[in-house]
């Protein structure tokens, strides 16, 4: 007679290890598989999207960590933004300029890779507000991330260059870091929103968990680090408990990747939670459903990181690999996979967006483009060019959009597809 039993007393076909509480909420239409933008959110709705989950090696099934939580109908928080995440938000069909609010847990590239990728393009496709970015500080000013914007700026002076019209402001980051130390304070609070913070052991200094707390529903991302007793205080019921999980594969790298096991297990012991302590962690916590991302997915060793989270861990457990989508409410919880054609392009923001959280209620004024990007090289260059007239069909010609002394009037009703107000008739 086998000496284990079902963890929830649940009778015998309702479900591997599942919680009575394992049911579809009420916006889930699919429950096998979410459709972006077919499934708007209730008042009292939670829903999680992982849009990255391996810190290395990049891999086509695997971009680097990033989650995105919706709350609502009305509002999108990011949690890290690592290299490859910002292909599957949008592929995931979320308008860019609605990217924003990100919280980074620390600066190591694989969490905040995306960043300057998402900070050029972002201003071109709409959003003429600052990206908001808020993380920790670290022992020096120079580690924080208040310092590491102001040098992604730095790094980014081409991009800046055609800030022009409504476009500058978009180049802006409006920063908030806070300071790492403080564990238990609110580095967030707006709109009913709450996000706490707390040190997390990893590498340097100004490492960081949070917490999300909104109308009775909470979210953990740790971050990075060794299982500790301050994320099992401060993450203690929480409905999601999301932690890294590296596993100790320091012998398998070394016989696939060529990776050194001294430099692997260095890592290892030092910066990261194996899958026994992924599930000891867990334990401690008591969530409604732990998850591990921030993990090699590797398919033939499921079942061996899956033993190591049973042993100390027998609550509800699942891995936040890409795409993978979770709902909740006070009441149920449920998991599918994002399912997307594979030639998704970008979508037009909401009109909540563009006439409420991005523009404090009011569309900008009409702007005059000056000292657009391509009049800042030399004219010797620019007379090497060829006249157009020599290769566009007559009837596609139109004139060019450069300036001549005089500024070029831009029309943010065009700029944003927004109806236009039809020129007046010549007299």
């Amino acid at each position: 007679m086998a000496a284990e039993s079902n963890a929830y007393g649940a009778p015998p076909g309702t479900g591997i290890s599942m919680p009575p509480y394992y049911q579809p909420t009420p916006s889930v239409k699919n429950r096998n598989n979410y459709i972006p933008q077919t499934e708007p959110l209730g008042p009292d709705e939670m829903r999680i999207i992982f849009m990255g989950s391996n810190p290395w090696p990049p891999r086509m099934s695997q971009a680097s960590t990033c989650m995105m939580v919706e709350l609502g109908p009305a509002k999108r928080l990011f949690f890290d933004l690592g290299p490859g995440s910002v292909r599957n938000i949008v592929a995931n069909q979320v308008p860019v300029p609605e990217i924003n609010d990100i919280f980074i847990s620390h600066l190591h590239i694989d969490h905040y890779g995306d960043l300057p990728y998402l900070w050029q393009f972002a201003p071109f496709n709409g959003r003429f507000k600052p990206l908001r970015v808020i993380g920790p500080s670290g022992r020096t000013p120079e580690m924080g991330t208040a310092a590491m914007c102001d040098h992604l700026k730095k790094m980014g002076a081409w991009t800046a260059a055609w800030a022009i019209g409504p476009m500058a402001d978009g180049y802006d980051i409006e920063v908030t870091e806070f300071d790492f130390r403080d564990d238990g304070g609110v580095c967030y609070d707006r709109d009913g929103v709450k996000v706490t913070h707390w040190r997390r052991s990893h590498a340097i200094d100004g490492a960081s968990a949070y917490r999300l707390d909104w109308n009775g529903l909470s979210f953990v991302w740790t971050g990075d680090g060794k299982p500790d007793r301050l994320t099992a205080e401060y993450a203690q019921g929480v409905d999601v408990f999301v932690t890294e999980m590296a596993v100790d594969l320091v012998n398998l790298w070394a016989l696939k990747q060529g990776v050194s096991p001294v430099m692997a297990a260095l890592t290892l012991d030092n910066f990261h939670t194996s899958h026994y302590g992924a599930g000891y962690l867990a334990n401690l916590v008591r969530p409604r459903l732990a998850m591990a991302t921030h993990v090699s997915y590797d398919r033939e060793l499921v079942g061996e990181m899956l033993a190591g989270v049973r042993l100390h861990y027998k609550g509800m457990f699942a891995f936040g690999i890409d795409h993978t989508v979770v709902n909740v409410t006070k009441d149920h919880v449920w998991i599918r996979e994002a399912a997307f054609p594979e030639t998704t392009n970008i979508v037009r923001p909401s009109p909540e967006w563009l006439l409420h959280t991005n523009f404090d209620d009011e569309l900008p004024e009409p702007s005059t483009v000056t000292n657009p990007f391509f009049a800042n090289q030399e004219q010797s260059v620019r007379d090497l060019e060829i006249d157009p007239a020599l290769f566009t069909p007559e009837d596609q010609m139109r004139p060019f959009a450069r300036p001549t002394g005089e500024t070029l009037p831009m029309d943010p009703a065009m700029t944003l597809g927004l109806p236009r107000t039809p020129p007046p008739e010549s007299a």
